[in-house]
């Protein structure tokens, strides 16, 4: 909007409110009093176009984004803990029960026993937040000595653990709240409620779905994959909490509909064919991420677009899609997942 207000224009019309009788050629003294207010006239005009971007949500970015969003009731997602399931036995090699607190560590990461699931089984906390509590699995070393203890195993992830909200995903739900405004409990009501719950990317509600009164909430992680069960019911708890009185609300995760792509492709000199096959199948995923629940088939000309775009694709044949040469139809319950990708020469 500034861009304009450039230092040399700023300059310029300073000079021209002095009357040309007087000497205003660079060097002379009226030239070099205005040059420096000039500049900072233009440095002032440059902040008010930051400033100006920050004001609103679709330009707004890091701290400006998220206290935009507060004025609104929408807050920033912040990190959580991973939760993961260790396996403990005695030197017998029987179920053994450790003390709830216990610490262990495995390579950077100490995780913390919480609950017990049954015996020799118990929920783990990552002390540390973020999707990092997610990444290594093994053998758990104790912080402090445990009596009786065998073995110590860092097994499955049972609530993934979430870094802090990025700001696209933020500015998507801020926009959501003013431009599909909730009115006591309708269909966007339940869409933000949704995704305000850290670990949910997005959510499609079914009004009426099982008759009068009946709500299915249609849910997501954040990588636009089906949702797990912790998430499945952390979303339910809330939205009980939340959603008025005599609504019958049914949480479920999507479903995930394997898409397998296979092609045969003309490769350009200096790539091979396993280079190529990664950046696709990586072009394919974000693609399919970007088609939950805001379009019903998976394009097949997309897909053919991405493969075309690939860089080390020349060109392609024989492209197919789940076997077949046209759109991949989606339920209204499902989600596009990516399967096998397997390029040819």
């Amino acid at each position: 909007m500034f861009e304009h207000q450039t230092f040399e224009a700023i300059l310029q019309r300073m000079l021209d409110q002095v009357p040309d009788d007087v000497d205003k050629q660079e060097g002379s003294i009226i030239y070099d009093a205005l040059a420096p207010a000039a500049m900072e006239l233009a440095q002032m005009y440059t902040e008010l176009d930051v400033i100006l971007r920050l004001a609103f949500g679709e330009t707004s970015t890091g701290e400006y984004l998220k206290r935009r969003a507060a004025d609104f009731g929408v807050y920033k997602k912040e990190a959580t803990s991973a939760i993961r399931k260790g396996i403990f036995t005695d030197e017998n090699a029987s179920p053994f029960n450790v003390p709830i607190g216990s610490r262990f560590r495995l390579n950077d990461m100490v995780y913390v026993a919480t609950e017990k699931i049954v015996d020799g089984q118990f929920r783990m906390r990552a002390e540390t937040a973020g999707s990092v509590g997610n990444q290594e699995f093994g053998n758990l070393l104790p912080v402090e000595p445990i009596e009786g203890l065998g073995t110590a195993i860092l097994s499955d992830v049972l609530i993934p653990g979430e870094d802090e909200e990025s700001d696209d995903s933020l500015r998507k739900r801020f926009l959501q709240k003013v431009r599909e405004p909730g009115t006591s409990g309708n269909a966007n009501d339940y869409k933000r409620w949704a995704t305000e719950v850290v670990g949910v990317g997005a959510a499609k509600v079914t009004p009426l779905w099982n008759g009068p009164g009946t709500i299915k909430v249609t849910i997501v992680n954040n990588d636009m994959q089906p949702a797990a069960n912790e998430l499945v019911a952390q979303v339910s708890e809330y939205i009980e909490q939340v959603r008025p009185i005599g609504a019958t609300v049914t949480v479920v995760s999507a479903t995930g509909k394997p898409i397998d792509v296979s092609a045969t492709v003309v490769l350009a000199s200096g790539y091979t064919l396993q280079d190529v096959q990664d950046v696709f199948a990586q072009q394919c995923r974000k693609y399919l991420q970007e088609t939950a629940f805001s379009t019903t088939y998976v394009s097949y000309a997309k897909i053919g677009t991405l493969l075309l775009n690939t860089p080390g694709v020349i060109d392609y044949s024989e492209l197919t899609l789940n076997g077949g040469t046209a759109n991949v139809a989606l339920q209204d319950d499902e989600v596009p997942v990516l399967g096998s990708v397997v390029l040819g020469v």
